[in-house]
């Protein structure tokens, strides 16, 4: 499981984005977004460096 703060996930949209952004790489992965707590959990077999660098396509800053 791969874990990322990402900030500035403030709505519906982001939390949208960022599992299109995550599904886009690997279409297998799952996605588990708190919003509240801007907690982002991926399970997935790609590497969390191409799963962080998604997200950042999609907009959004992975901590």
């Amino acid at each position: 499981m791969i874990q990322f703060e990402v900030p500035d996930m403030t709505c519906g949209h982001c939390v949208r984005s960022v599992t299109e952004a995550v599904k886009a790489a690997d279409p297998a992965a799952e996605v588990a977004i708190d919003l509240p707590s801007h907690r982002v959990q991926v399970n997935s077999t790609l590497p969390r460096e191409v799963i962080a660098a998604q997200i950042v396509e999609a907009g959004f800053t992975p901590d």
